[in-house]
Parts: structure tokens; C-alpha cells; sequence
């Protein structure tokens, strides 16, 4: 999903000149897997001013709802699926199951570089400081509580102590179709977007639409 503005508009959203107090936020390295994770959640969400944003829970739910998957990839792969039917790889990293497919693969904008270092795309880079930048003027506001709540949750989960919610975990059936819960895949929510296969859109009454994205869960296989 694209989120690109122009630094002057973001900046504009912030609502008038620079105050004296600036917010604290702090996004974990680039260079660690918590850093890494934590900028493709700020990516994949909207902010105050930007298409698909409702509401600050809204986009806070989804950050969530978006490490869910990544989670639901790396450890909670439902048999009879493998995890390269489901993440298009197999592995135990993170980075593996962000970047797989390349650079218009599984995340568009997070790859490995020609050395097989895992990188991301100039405008992801600009969008994330442009948020920072946006986040830094004045008190503390949701700029900042978003950014720090991406930081946190990709913390956590890197040190094992991931607690939030997960929305979709007992999702049984979708109508009449049995599925296996936990959400696998998201997509931008337009109907033109589909994984495909055995992939099942979760309907809105079951928060299948969140920032923006549609969450898709899994047909439910005989063993």
C-alpha cells in the first residue's frame, strides 16, 4: 500500500507553526528486526489526513491486526497448509517472511538489497520521516502516540512479551465457510484486490476492514 505526500502537506496536517515543547518519539534502528518491522506497520496504516484513515483506534487496531499476520506466518501455520503455501517462503526470520518475493513481492517497498541485505524503498523512508517530523512539533498528539505504538508492539514482540488483541484469533466461519481464525494476508481494501487460493476476506463485521486494509483469513482444510 502507497501512503505518499509531499512534506508540505504532512506538514501542514500538523496544524500551525512549530511549538516549544516537541513530542518524544523514538522508532527502534532500521538495522534490527524490531526496526525493520516496525516501519513496515507505520507503512501499511493511515494517518491523520491520509486515505482510509477513520479514527486514531482504527489505525492503532490495524497495527495491531498487521503484526498478527506477520506473527500468523512465522508460527501459527494451519495444518494441512505449509508455510510456503501461506508466507511463500520457510523460515524462522521475520525478515525472510517481510521480504519475500522481492521487491514487488509479499510487502511492496520491503526487500533485500543486492547484497541480501533487507532494505526498504526511498518513499518508505520519506513517508516515515515526514510522520516523525510531523510528530516532533508541539505536545504530544497522535502523530506520536501512532509512531510510539508501532515502536512498542514491534518491541515487544522481537522480546516475546506481545500482548495485544488479536481480532481476528477465533473467527470460526466466514457465512457458511468454515475457516481456520487468525488472519494470513491483508490487502488494500478495494474489491479489486484479492490474494486468491484459499484465502477468505474477513467481512467488516468480523474487523476484516481496518486502516484502510482488508484482513483475509484461511479456508479450513480436512487433515
Amino acid at each position: 500500500m502507497r501512503r505518499m505526500f509531499s512534506s508540505l502537506l504532512l506538514l501542514a496536517l500538523a496544524g500551525g507553526p512549530v511549538a516549544t515543547r516537541a513530542a518524544a518519539v523514538t522508532l527502534p534502528p532500521v538495522t534490527n528486526a524490531a526496526g525493520y518491522v516496525c516501519r513496515l506497520i507505520i507503512n501499511e496504516v493511515p494517518f491523520p489526513g491520509e486515505k482510509g484513515y477513520r479514527s486514531e483506534a482504527d489505525t492503532l487496531t490495524a497495527m495491531n491486526s498487521l503484526l498478527h499476520v506477520l506473527d500468523s506466518r512465522l508460527r501459527h501455520i494451519p495444518p494441512p497448509y505449509t508455510q510456503q503455501n501461506v508466507a511463500a517462503c520457510t523460515t524462522h526470520s521475520l525478515y525472510d517472511i517481510i521480504t519475500a518475493g522481492g521487491a514487488h513481492g509479499q510487502f511492496e517497498g520491503f526487500h533485500r538489497d543486492a547484497a541480501g541485505r533487507p532494505t526498504m524503498a526511498p518513499r518508505v523512508r520519506e513517508r516515515v520521516n515526514n510522520l516523525l517530523t510531523i510528530a516532533g512539533q508541539g505536545e504530544p498528539g497522535k502523530f506520536a502516540r501512532l509512531l510510539n505504538h508501532a515502536a512498542c508492539i514491534s518491541t515487544n514482540y522481537m522480546q516475546g512479551t506481545f500482548m495485544e488483541t488479536n481480532v481476528h484469533a477465533s473467527l470460526q466461519r466466514v457465512g457458511t465457510l468454515p475457516v481456520t481464525g487468525r488472519s494470513y494476508s491483508w490487502m488494500t481494501d478495494e474489491t479489486r484486490f484479492r490474494p486468491g487460493g484459499n484465502f477468505v476476506r474477513i467481512p467488516d463485521q468480523d474487523s476484516g476492514a481496518l486502516g484502510g486494509n482488508r484482513f483475509f483469513t484461511l479456508r479450513k482444510q480436512p487433515q
